[in-house]
């Protein structure tokens, strides 16, 4: 009995210790959730931030990519990075380049500037605006500055009527830089009653013309009105079986129907100026002389070019007037008149280095025309090749003239068909009769070397006059070959032409006066240079 109740207790004992077991194992469990679940709740707000940051939301995924694609074609646009310029800049970057002659507007030459260009001036450069008041306001502006530069561009041609681009109260050494087309306009209008120049640089110091621009005169309505046009040796040109025409045909009629001034402008000129310079420009078709010095000092002219037709009439290339200290080289002149004229109170002049043809060479004067007084002295001509020329190195003056030429040099001309290589000429008359005259233009100290070629109507030609004969004149070195074409031939001439052969000639110039003349008439106080 006790021992059955014995077992009772014991058992009621084990289930009891099991209960306790199962209890205290379940009551840690979920002492564990719940700790778990206290130390979630209770993070930092700063912590639970960044961890929402950091996770995607899970739900709704198909919704919001969605939304995120149709924002990124239909919304605006990430934000541009600080250095990104602007749209509105972008539109102004040229897409097509411009036009070649399409400028910007212009605006004034800033304060302070040496440069002064004609488009900035209203100029237009498009061959028919007249563009006169825009290159007087350019010179204006350049005038009063320095070292100054007036610049005409290139690519444009540009209108201008008669100009004069004048001191005396300009700044030295002012550049006039040529690089554009000067045309002259071809209406009788623009010239009124007649003018004696198209371009005129008046009383300047240290004034240059350069670049690689043209100057066009348009001259050929001019020539028409000059036909026929003599000069003082065409009386010694005859042709064969009247094979040549004295008076050459009229050049082909212009765009002019109606008549030019009988006053004819000279395309550039210069005067009363010291320091003056012209280089690389090309003028042409000018109504009468091409280049004109008159009244200067101390001339430059190179690297330039003159170009009108054989025929077009008083067409001098460079003409030289009471002009002293001139230097011409490495220039190519064709014309219808003299390339190189040199003309009364000319001294110190060196020319070298030309190419001449067609024209009528290189000639001193015509001087003492009307009974005028003429002083020319001091003049070198070397280093020429002339081609299809009507006269080499030529001296003419007018009969009735007083004053003298001296200190003459003519060394190493090339011809090539020269009519008349070596002329002097003291009865030139370039009208159909003129009146004779004892007085004259003295001629003496003139040397002739290395003159060399072939000529097609007579080698040299020496006409002096009776009361002033040519008084030293020497020669050396001179081979003129004949070759036949148009015209009748002849010797050598000479009257009244007193010197020295220094070698043989070719062909012999046996009329040249050894010596000195026996008498002399004696110049005057008045007549003497």
């Amino acid at each position: 009995m006790i021992m059955t109740r014995s077992l009772r207790l014991g058992s009621i004992t084990m289930i009891m210790l099991m209960a306790v077991l199962v209890w205290s194992i379940t009551l840690e469990t979920c002492i564990a959730r719940r700790g778990r679940h206290w130390r979630h709740s209770h993070r930092s707000s700063s912590d639970l931030s960044d961890s929402l940051s950091s996770k995607k939301p899970k739900s709704h995924s198909h919704h919001s990519s969605h939304n995120n694609n149709h924002n990124h074609h239909h919304k605006s646009k990430p934000k541009p990075k600080l250095k990104t310029p602007p749209k509105s800049d972008h539109k102004k970057s040229p897409v097509v380049s411009r036009p070649p002659k399409v400028q910007p507007p212009s605006l004034p030459p800033s304060k302070g500037s040496k440069v002064f260009n004609v488009m900035d001036f209203g100029a237009k450069g498009d061959g028919k605006c007249d563009d006169t008041k825009a290159f007087e306001a350019a010179w204006a502006a350049a005038c009063k500055v320095e070292a100054s530069m007036m610049i005409i561009p290139p690519e444009y041609t540009f209108l201008v009527g008669p100009i004069s681009f004048s001191g005396p109260y300009c700044q030295a050494n002012i550049v006039f830089q040529l690089d554009g087309t000067i045309i002259a306009p071809t209406d009788s209008k623009s010239w009124g009653k007649g003018l004696m120049w198209w371009i005129d640089f008046t009383k300047l110091k240290g004034i240059k013309v350069q670049g690689k621009g043209v100057i066009d005169g348009r001259g050929s309505g001019w020539w028409q009105q000059d036909y026929p046009f003599i000069d003082g040796e065409t009386k010694l040109i005859v042709p064969l079986n009247n094979s040549v025409n004295h008076n050459p045909p009229m050049p082909e009629r212009s765009e002019l129907d109606w008549k030019m001034p009988s006053i004819k402008p000279t395309a550039l000129r210069f005067y009363g100026s010291v320091g003056v310079e012209v280089s690389g420009i090309t003028i042409q078709n000018s109504p009468q002389c091409h280049l004109k010095f008159d009244n200067c000092v101390d001339v430059l002219v190179h690297d330039m070019v003159v170009n009108s037709p054989g025929d077009s009439p008083n067409t001098d290339g460079i003409h030289l007037q009471n002009t002293r200290d001139v230097l011409i080289h490495s220039s190519t002149l064709a014309c219808g008149d003299d390339c190189i004229s040199i003309q009364t109170g000319c001294s110190n002049v060196y020319i070298h280095n030309i190419n001449c043809g067609p024209g009528h060479g290189i000639s001193i004067g015509s001087l003492g025309k009307d009974s005028t007084k003429a002083c020319v002295s001091n003049i070198t001509v070397r280093d020429v090749a002339m081609h299809n020329t009507m006269t080499g190195v030529r001296i003419k003056t007018w009969q009735g003239g007083v004053g003298s030429v001296k200190g003459i040099l003519f060394s190493n001309i090339q011809l090539n068909e020269v009519q008349l290589p070596i002329v002097i000429d003291q009865f030139y008359c370039d009208h159909t009769t003129c009146k004779n005259q004892t007085s004259a233009v003295a001629v003496e100290g003139v040397t002739y070397e290395k003159i060399k070629g072939t000529y097609t109507v007579k080698p040299v030609h020496f006409a002096c006059s009776d009361n002033f004969p040519c008084v030293d004149v020497q020669l050396s070195g001179i081979e003129l070959r004949p070759v036949q074409e148009r015209y009748h031939m002849y010797d050598p001439f000479c009257w009244q032409t007193f010197g020295e052969l220094n070698s043989p000639t070719l062909p012999p110039i046996g009329c040249l006066q050894i010596g000195k003349p026996a008498r002399n008439r004696v110049q005057s106080d008045h007549d003497v240079c």
